[in-house]
């Protein structure tokens, strides 16, 4: 049974989501979730689905190794980050190299690196006039938004799209696509 271990940072519907796919799969589990947000919504999705989850502050995660013990106490065969919002540090790519993917809200290179998240994404996307959009599953390396590409899915933005609209058709790729290809990276190590 391969063990995956989620970060998150906010409302945690990526989390719930591949929670969810996980939880009747008898190749894989989600076992932790860790968050750097005390009062994020995944921490009350996560007790509802009877998933252990955790808070850390940033000392814990860039300056002392207490995230990495954790992270080695539990042995994740892959660590996702589903909205999650800090650098990684590199002591724990180091330790976990090649094991830790993200999903970002757009079709990278365009739209990444630091500040690029969420609605900050969806707006950028809108001001530059983009005919498409999607997400991008990549593997995470030291700098933001950069590491080698696994997956991608496009959609299309329509000229009255708002911001929000494209939020939504964002979501949907991500509720559609991130199960499935966790589940193929999980099947291929």
């Amino acid at each position: 049974m391969k063990r995956v271990v989620i970060f998150a940072s906010g409302s945690g519907s990526n989390a719930e989501n591949l929670i969810r796919f996980f939880q009747n799969r008898d190749n894989a589990s989600v076992i932790q979730v860790l968050t750097n947000n005390p009062h994020a919504k995944v921490l009350n999705r996560c007790k509802k689905l009877k998933i252990s989850a955790l808070s850390f502050n940033k000392i814990a995660f860039t300056e002392t190794e207490d995230v990495l013990n954790i992270l080695k106490s539990v042995k994740p065969d892959l660590i996702v980050l589903a909205g999650f919002l800090w650098k990684f540090p590199e002591n724990i790519l180091k330790h976990f190299n090649n094991k830790v993917i993200n999903i970002h809200p757009a079709l990278l290179p365009k739209f990444g690196g630091k500040g690029m998240y969420g609605m900050h994404v969806h707006e950028a996307v809108i001001r530059q006039k983009e005919t498409e959009t999607g997400i991008t599953i990549h593997y995470v390396n030291e700098n933001y938004d950069e590491g080698a590409i696994i997956f991608q899915a496009k959609c299309e933005v329509k000229t009255s799209d708002s911001a929000q609209d494209v939020a939504e058709k964002i979501h949907e790729l991500e509720m559609k696509h991130f199960p499935e290809v966790v589940e193929k990276i999980l099947n291929s190590q």
